[in-house]
């Protein structure tokens, strides 16, 4: 920060904001603290409240010039930390930056704000017949500048990508201060490709001010099936016999007992009794062939001797079968004080093999764990319980936590599927990578964040993060891509 004292700072910045839009008394800070990996806490200087592109441009020019860190944020609903504030900087929360700029049936893109809603950009694109592809599981109040920001994806995702499959073009203010415009309306574009560079950069780069997304049909038809197994193997084997038969379902979904469980405690999920776990699986496309292909998936179904399988009847029993799936993350706190959802892939063919060794550690440290996973691309969410109040709990659970990342590596896979690495797992960044290629992540870091200001302290161990840019020209100046005027 620049030799200046915290009152100075603040009074700076709230000349920026019209009165009452830079928050600093402690009871206004409390809920900035920490985002949806509660463990960990910060209370920054303040938080700043913008409501247009502009204000969060001259907010981001200040912190530049004072060398104040800052931390952008949506609804908060990282699970990796990845919104954790700095103690030494300002939060810059962008809910109020919510317009949906334009949508356009015919060229099937909508143009938002960092702030609007995922699930707001499908409602609105649904009188057009089309919708917005990624779902996360948090899509009703998670925000496309934080989608963006850690590469989200969803339930839907085996079919349609993450969120770097839908972002065509975007407007953002980097670090440094400079507005940058990368791609476009079209995903035809010469050069470079900026914009699928700065999707998933964890906030490292700057800020996403304004996002062109990808719009399409919205599926004719939908066979979901939800079918009950005896044991996870049996379940991930149908899984397997699903992906081989060469049938590309919208999602396909794996729960067992114990989050089966929480999902009925807390939305009345109807699900077959007595199995260890439950699969989903979701046909959509033109009905004919959806048709064609539910003859193929409930032979696959049936061959694989579920204790029960139920196709939905009808939308309502479609959505009760969704609701109960995206509700188990949250639900698990009927079941425990505290958990953490924990985000590996694994290949798909080792599934068994990654779930067999989750609970055989499950039952030798006497942690319960939940497992909630995209089965079709690998994508494992592990949910690991324990009561923060006892002493050493938090510890033994983030102990569990981490052998289960190395497993992931071990076999081939990957400590995040679309969670980032945010805070909860830098520490494991070694693990995937050389030194030489963590290296390389830091000069492009270093290059649109000299001074290192933007959400500091995420992704990279913190005592191995120095600026690798000489100040005068910036790189992406002498590449002819931004400009400071």
């Amino acid at each position: 920060m620049e030799n200046a004292s915290t009152p100075a700072v603040l009074a700076r910045l709230a000349a920026l904001l019209p009165p009452g839009r830079l928050l600093c008394a402690p009871a206004q800070l409390a809920a900035y603290e920490s985002d949806g990996l509660t463990a960990y806490r910060t209370r920054p200087l303040g938080v700043a409240v913008p409501e247009t592109q502009d204000e969060v441009i001259a907010i981001v020019r200040y912190c530049h010039e004072a060398r104040l860190p800052f931390v952008a944020r949506g609804s908060g609903t990282s699970l990796s930390g990845g919104s954790l504030p700095i103690a030494e900087g300002i939060v810059i929360t962008l809910n109020r930056l919510n317009r949906i700029v334009r949508l356009d049936p015919a060229q099937r893109i909508a143009v938002v704000e960092a702030g609007v809603v995922n699930t707001a950009v499908t409602v609105a694109a649904a009188r057009h017949g089309l919708h917005y592809a990624p779902d996360p599981s948090s899509q009703s109040i998670c925000t496309i500048g934080g989608n963006v920001a850690f590469n989200s994806g969803g339930a839907h995702c085996l079919k349609y990508g993450m969120t770097s499959n839908h972002v065509l073009g975007l407007k953002a203010v980097l670090a440094t201060g400079a507005v940058v415009e990368f791609g476009g309306p079209s995903r035809e574009q010469i050069g470079p490709d900026w914009t699928g560079l700065f999707v998933g950069n964890e906030g490292l780069f700057g800020i996403a001010l304004e996002v062109t997304l990808q719009l399409l049909p919205r599926a004719e038809c939908f066979h979901t099936v939800l079918a009950g197994y005896r044991t996870l193997e049996q379940a991930g084997d149908a899984v397997s016999a699903v992906v081989a038969s060469g049938l590309l379902p919208g999602a396909i979904e794996i729960m067992d007992a114990l989050a089966l469980e929480a999902a009925v405690a807390a939305v009345h999920a109807d699900y077959p009794p007595g199995c260890e776990a439950v699969l989903i699986v979701e046909l959509e496309g033109p009905r004919e062939v959806v048709a064609a292909d539910r003859v193929r998936l409930d032979e696959i179904i049936a061959t694989s001797q579920p204790v029960e399988a139920r196709p939905a009847r009808d939308a309502a029993e479609r959505l009760a079968i969704w609701k109960g799936r995206k509700s188990a993350f949250s639900a698990v706190g009927r079941l425990s004080p505290d958990f953490i959802v924990q985000d590996g892939v694994v290949p798909r063919r080792r599934l068994g093999e990654a779930l067999r060794k989750i609970n055989e550690w499950s039952r030798e440290t006497g942690i319960r764990c939940a497992n909630v996973f995209h089965a079709g691309d690998g994508n494992l969410h592990p949910l690991i319980l324990y009561d923060g109040r006892e002493p050493g709990a938090f510890e033994r659970a983030e102990a569990l936590a981490g052998r289960i990342l190395r497993m992931c590596v071990e076999m081939g896979g990957s400590i995040t599927g679309e969670h980032g690495v945010g805070v909860e797992k830098r520490d494991y960044l070694s693990a995937m990578f050389s030194a030489d290629e963590i290296d390389c992540m830091k000069r492009v870091r270093a290059a649109f964040d000299p001074l290192e200001i933007a959400n500091p302290g995420k992704m990279f161990p913190v005592a191995g993060a120095p600026a690798l840019t000489q100040h005068g020209l910036h790189p992406l100046e002498k590449a002819g891509v931004i400009s400071r005027e």
